[in-house]
C-alpha cells in the first residue's frame, strides 16, 4: 500500500504541471486572433523558437519566449490571462491593433517584462493596480485606448520606469503624487483625459523628467514653480482652472493660497491603507447634511436679483437678435449660406462624434466662418482670396451637388469627390467636417496659409478652398491625378500593363525624394522656406500623373486637423510599416520619420511588393540584388543602380533616427541616378 502511495505521489506533479510555453502561445493566439487571419504561422506542429515558425515570437538560448512583437497586425481579439504563463517575457508589443476588453491582471506576473506596449487599441476597463509590482518595467504605453477609472498609486513603485504614456483615454481622479517617486522617469504623458485636482508638487522629485504633458484635462490650482525647469517639455494647455507665475498663457495665482492652500496634495498619507482608492480628488462636502454651513440670506437675495436682471437683458437681446435675423433672411446671397438647411446623415453623425477639438462650439456662437472677408486679421491678403477662394456654388456645381456618382472614397474624417470646373479641368474635392478641424480658428487659418504656400513639381497642387458655415465643412480643391496612386502598381501580375519599367521606378524614387526634400526645406530645393514634416507618407499618398511623375498628396494637411484625427490616420500607416519605430516611445514626428517612410517606399518600388518583410531587408543587406528586385522586371535593370538604391533604403530605415541620412544627403546620393533615368 505504501509503495502504491509513493507511486501516486511521484506522478502527481506531472499531472498537475503547468502548460508548456507552446501551449500558452496557442491560447494567446486563440484569444488575440480568434478567426486565424493573422497568426496562421502559430501552429501546434511547429516550434516557436525555430526560425520564423511563430511570426513575431523570439526566444532566448534556453528556448524560452522572451519577446512577442505583433504591432500593426490587425488583431481584433482580447488580451488573454494566459500571457502570465510566459515567465521569461521581456518585451510585449501589441500596439496599433484593434484589441478590446480589459487588461488582465495576470499580466503583472511577468516579472521580467521591461517593455509593455498596448497603445492604440480599443482596450477598456481600469488599469490593473498589480502592474505596480512589475519591478523591471521600463516603458508602459497604454495611450489611445478607452481606459477608465483612476491612475493607480501603485505605479509609483516602478523604480525602473522611464516612459509612462496614458494620453487619450477616459481616466478620472487626481494625478498620483506617488509618480514623483519614479527617479528614472523621463516622459509622463497624461493629456486628453478627465483628470482633476491639482498638479502634485512631488512630481518635481522625478529628477530625470524631461517631458510632462497634462493638456486637455480639468486640472486646477497653482502649478508648482519648480516645473519651470522643464521649459517647453511641460505642456499644460486647456486646463482652465490652472494658474501660476512664470508660465506662458496661465493666469496669475494671486488668490491661489486662499483657493488651494488648505487642500492636501493628492498623495497617500503615511499610515493609511487606502489600497486602490484614488488620491484626494477635492470633492466638495455633501451639504445636504445638517453639519454643513449655510450661506446667509443676503447673498441669496443678491443672487435672485442678479438672475432677474440677466433674464431681462437676455429678453431684450433676443428681440434685437430676432429682428436682425428677419432682416438678414431677406438678404441671403452669400455662398456660405446657400445650403444652411442641408446636413447629410453622415454630417449629423459627425457633429455628435466626440472630438478632441470640435469646432461646433464656434459655429453658432460666432458663426464658423474662418474665411470671412469682413473679419480682420484672418492673415490672408486680397490676392490670396482672389486666387484660391471658391464659393460653395462652384463646389456644388463641380461635384453635381456631391453626387454619389462622383464619390471617390471616404475616410473617418473626410469624403473625396471628383469634380469638373467651368474651365473643363478635372479636380478632386476633399470635404472635411468642421469637427475634424482644429478648434482654434487662427491655427486653422495658419494651416491653410501653409497649404497655399506649397508649390513644387512633386506635390499635388492645391487649386483652392471653401468653408461652408451652413454645411459645417471645409473643402480643399486639388488637381486630379489620372494614374492613381503608387499602391496600384505594387503586387501586380506580369502582363497586366501595370508593371513599371526600371527607369520609371528610378524616376519615381527620385521625384518622391525631391518632394520630401522641398517640404523639409532642403538646400537643393528651390522656393522652400518651410521645415515641414509630412507625417503620413505612404505608397497610397504618392500619386502618379500621365507622365509617371510622382506627386505627394496631403502635404501639410495635419496642420488643419484636430490631434485625434491626425492620430487616427496613422493606424493604416503603421500596419503597412511606414511608421518610424521611435514614434511609439517619443510620440513625436521629425524629418527622420519621413525619411524612414521614404526608405520603406523605396523597398516597395524595388521589390514590387506592398508588404516589406524582414526577408527582403535581409537580402538587401549583403546586396543580393536578384533576391529582392521585382521578378516582373525579368532582369531588365542595372545591378549597380539596384545595389545603390537598396543601400539607401537600408540606411533610411535604420532603427535609430540618428543613423538615418537627411533628405539632402539622399537627394545627393540619387543625383547620379536622376540624370541616368532622364537619358533612358
Amino acid at each position: 500500500m505504501s509503495i502504491l502511495l509513493l507511486f501516486l505521489l511521484s506522478i502527481l506533479p506531472f499531472s498537475l504541471s503547468s502548460p508548456t510555453e507552446h501551449e500558452v502561445l496557442l491560447k494567446i493566439k486563440a484569444s488575440l486572433d480568434p478567426q486565424n487571419r493573422f497568426l496562421s504561422s502559430w501552429t501546434p506542429y511547429s516550434d516557436p523558437c525555430t526560425g520564423g515558425s511563430f511570426d513575431g515570437v523570439a526566444c532566448n538560448e534556453e528556448g524560452h519566449v522572451t519577446n512577442i512583437s505583433l504591432q500593426g497586425k490587425g488583431l481584433s481579439g482580447q488580451i488573454p490571462a494566459a500571457l502570465g504563463g510566459l515567465k521569461s517575457l521581456t518585451g510585449l508589443y501589441l500596439h496599433f491593433n484593434a484589441l478590446s476588453g480589459e487588461i488582465p491582471k495576470e499580466i503583472a506576473t511577468l516579472s521580467q517584462l521591461t517593455d509593455l506596449y498596448l497603445n492604440v487599441n480599443n482596450l477598456s476597463g481600469e488599469i490593473p493596480p498589480q502592474i505596480g509590482n512589475m519591478t523591471n518595467l521600463q516603458v508602459l504605453q497604454l495611450c489611445y485606448n478607452r481606459l477608465t477609472g483612476s491612475i493607480p498609486t501603485q505605479l509609483g513603485s516602478l523604480q525602473k520606469l522611464t516612459v509612462l504614456a496614458l494620453q487619450y483615454n477616459r481616466l478620472t481622479g487626481a494625478i498620483p503624487a506617488s509618480l514623483g517617486n519614479l527617479e528614472m522617469l523621463t516622459r509622463l504623458d497624461l493629456s486628453f483625459n478627465n483628470l482633476f485636482g491639482s498638479v502634485p508638487v512631488k512630481l518635481a522629485d522625478a529628477s530625470m523628467l524631461k517631458v510632462l504633458d497634462i493638456r486637455n484635462n480639468t486640472l486646477s490650482g497653482n502649478v508648482p514653480p519648480v516645473l519651470k525647469r522643464l521649459n517647453a517639455g511641460f505642456q499644460y494647455e486647456n486646463n482652465l482652472g490652472l494658474c501660476g507665475v512664470g508660465f506662458p498663457n496661465l493666469k496669475d495665482c494671486a488668490d491661489s493660497t486662499k483657493m488651494y492652500g488648505n487642500r492636501p496634495e493628492p498623495f497617500e498619507p503615511s499610515g493609511l491603507n487606502r489600497k486602490d482608492i484614488p488620491e484626494s480628488t477635492y470633492l466638495r462636502p455633501d451639504c445636504s447634511r445638517t453639519n454643513c454651513s449655510r450661506p446667509s440670506g443676503s447673498p441669496q437675495i443678491g443672487v435672485i436679483s442678479g438672475i432677474v436682471g440677466v433674464v431681462l437683458v437676455l429678453t431684450v437681446a433676443a428681440l434685437f437678435t430676432f429682428a436682425w435675423y428677419r432682416r438678414r433672411k431677406q438678404k441671403i446671397g452669400s455662398a456660405f449660406d446657400t445650403s444652411d438647411s442641408r446636413l447629410s446623415t453622415d454630417q449629423v453623425k459627425e457633429v455628435n462624434r466626440r472630438s478632441a477639438s470640435p469646432l461646433i462650439s464656434l459655429e453658432y456662437s460666432n458663426g464658423w466662418d474662418p474665411l470671412d472677408k469682413g473679419r480682420s486679421g484672418n492673415g490672408f491678403s486680397q490676392e490670396v482670396f482672389e486666387s484660391f477662394m471658391f464659393n460653395l456654388e462652384e463646389v456644388e456645381r463641380a461635384t453635381q451637388c456631391f453626387s454619389e456618382v462622383n464619390l471617390l472614397g471616404k475616410s473617418n474624417f473626410s469624403a473625396i469627390y471628383k469634380g469638373f470646373l467651368r474651365d473643363s479641368s478635372v479636380v478632386v474635392v476633399k470635404c472635411i467636417a468642421k469637427t475634424s478641424c482644429k478648434s482654434d480658428e487662427s491655427e486653422f487659418l495658419q494651416g491653410l496659409k501653409i497649404l497655399t504656400s506649397l508649390k513644387h513639381e512633386n506635390l499635388v497642387r492645391l487649386r483652392g478652398f471653401c468653408c461652408s458655415r451652413g454645411r459645417g465643412e471645409c473643402f480643399l480643391i486639388y488637381d486630379f491625378v489620372h494614374n492613381g496612386n503608387l499602391l496600384q502598381y505594387l503586387d501586380v501580375k506580369r502582363g497586366s500593363g501595370k508593371v513599371l519599367e526600371w527607369s520609371t521606378r528610378i524616376s519615381i524614387i527620385c521625384g518622391i525624394a525631391k518632394g520630401i526634400g522641398y517640404l523639409h526645406g532642403s538646400k537643393g530645393s528651390t522656393g522652400s522656406k518651410l521645415a515641414l514634416v509630412h507625417q503620413n507618407i505612404s505608397a497610397e499618398k504618392v500619386l502618379i500623373d500621365n507622365q509617371f511623375n510622382p506627386l505627394l498628396s496631403d502635404s501639410g494637411l495635419h496642420k488643419l486637423l484636430a490631434d485625434d484625427i491626425v492620430f487616427s490616420t496613422l493606424k493604416a500607416t503603421a500596419a503597412m510599416g511606414y511608421l518610424a519605430p521611435e514614434y511609439t516611445t517619443t510620440g513625436r514626428f521629425t524629418e527622420k520619420s519621413d525619411v524612414y517612410a521614404f526608405g520603406m517606399i523605396v523597398f516597395q518600388i524595388l521589390s514590387g511588393k506592398r508588404k516589406i518583410t524582414q526577408l527582403i531587408r535581409h537580402f538587401a543587406e549583403p546586396c543580393k540584388v536578384e533576391d529582392f528586385i521585382d521578378m516582373n522586371l525579368e532582369g531588365k535593370y542595372s545591378d549597380f543602380e539596384a545595389t545603390k538604391l537598396g543601400r539607401i533604403a537600408l540606411l533610411c530605415t535604420h532603427e535609430s533616427p540618428n543613423h538615418r541620412p537627411s533628405m539632402d544627403n539622399v537627394i545627393q546620393e540619387l543625383s547620379g541616378l536622376m540624370s541616368s533615368s532622364l537619358t533612358n
